[in-house]
């Protein structure tokens, strides 16, 4: 899998801008604040169908102007494609050319990795910062994951609503069960995903660990539900129903969903060093990537945001070596010797506009 063109029109600092890039390593380097994480953006929100920093998608729009576009072609290993995203007063989603209604429709057209700074925070923020990195990779090779978590989240807010009125109105809640069961159907059917997918990260994490911290590192995952059984969780909202009244809203659920890494035995948020933490991260998203391959038969695209940076030398090589047959993109402020990997590619971005390096 790899994209082979960008086209970007009125998005973000970019006016007009064409990017071809190469099967297999593309830095694009440049100083700050000119325009390279944008392009991993682009390409973020083709996969997915929402930025990973955008609170509002009209800060995607080149200031002064009133709609955008992003348009990608790719290739699979069993086909070509076309994702075209238009933003303006809505968000159109284009794929081959036809008009999607459905965010699910664009899902795993395209795979990708990412890593950024920021995403030490996965492991050093707080859970729904973990319960989103579990989401972003299972709605990629399962879109039927998004709608059952949408559902689910509805109906948690119904419930929490009828909740709310049973505490202002001290009504008598006969129509708490209905809301349970629903809840509780579709707590089970998202705990199914969530645990199949961290079962299959735990096999893979653990050597993945090992090869890069020279087998000085043990890791492991540990994931927190209250939702494996749905039996078990309907009699957990009854015993809950109370506090639930008491504070206004449900305490228990998947929305409260969890997962620890440890390293040595030991929380490596809590024990863990700034390095062992960045190690930890780079393993679970190697392992990510493993996961992806194993399901779909080929590797997704990386997306590497001013990443290399945190590696020595070393590392930084060893890690490139191992992507050779993937197709990485990299952000950074200095160009640095790629090595010997393959056809590559370097570009340097001054001011939103994209030089041949």
């Amino acid at each position: 899998m790899y994209i082979k063109k960008i086209k970007l029109n009125n998005f973000r600092n970019y006016v007009s801008e064409e990017i071809e890039l190469s099967k297999n390593t593309n830095l694009i380097y440049g100083d700050n604040a000119q325009g390279k994480t944008n392009i991993l953006e682009a390409i973020f929100i083709c996969a997915l169908g929402k930025s990973f920093r955008a609170k509002k998608e009209k800060e995607l729009i080149n200031l002064g102007k009133e709609d955008s576009s992003i348009e990608i072609e790719y290739y699979k290993k069993d086909r070509e494609g076309k994702i075209k995203i238009e933003i303006g007063e809505k968000k159109y989603i284009f794929i081959n050319g036809i008009k999607k209604n459905k965010m699910s429709e664009l899902l795993g057209n395209i795979n990708i990795v990412m890593f950024n700074p920021e995403d030490i925070n996965i492991l050093k923020g707080g859970p729904i910062e973990r319960r989103k990195f579990l989401n972003i990779m299972i709605s990629q090779l399962k879109p039927q994951y998004v709608h059952i978590l949408n559902s689910y989240n509805r109906t948690l807010e119904q419930r929490n609503n009828y909740i709310k009125k049973i505490k202002v109105e001290k009504s008598y809640p006969h129509l708490i069960e209905t809301w349970d069961e629903q809840l509780a159907e579709f707590s089970k059917n998202v705990n199914n995903y969530r645990n199949e997918f961290i079962e299959k990260i735990k096999t893979k994490i653990v050597d993945i660990h090992k090869k890069i911290t020279d087998g000085n590192e043990e890791i492991k995952l540990k994931y927190i539900s209250d939702c494996f059984n749905k039996e078990e969780f309907l009699k957990e909202l009854k015993r809950n129903f109370d506090l639930d009244i008491q504070r206004g809203y449900t305490t228990k659920g998947i929305h409260r969903d969890d997962f620890f890494v440890y390293i040595n035995g030991k929380p490596v948020n809590i024990y863990g060093s700034q390095g062992q933490n960045r190690t930890a991260i780079l393993s679970l998203k190697l392992a990510e990537l493993e996961v992806i391959y194993e399901e779909i038969g080929e590797y997704p695209i990386l997306l590497l945001d001013d990443f290399m940076s945190e590696l020595d030398k070393k590392r930084r090589n060893n890690l490139l070596e191992n992507m050779k047959q993937i197709q990485t993109i990299i952000t950074c402020t200095d160009k640095f010797d790629i090595g010997n990997i393959g056809e590559n590619k370097k570009f340097l971005v001054k001011n939103g506009i994209v030089e041949k390096g």
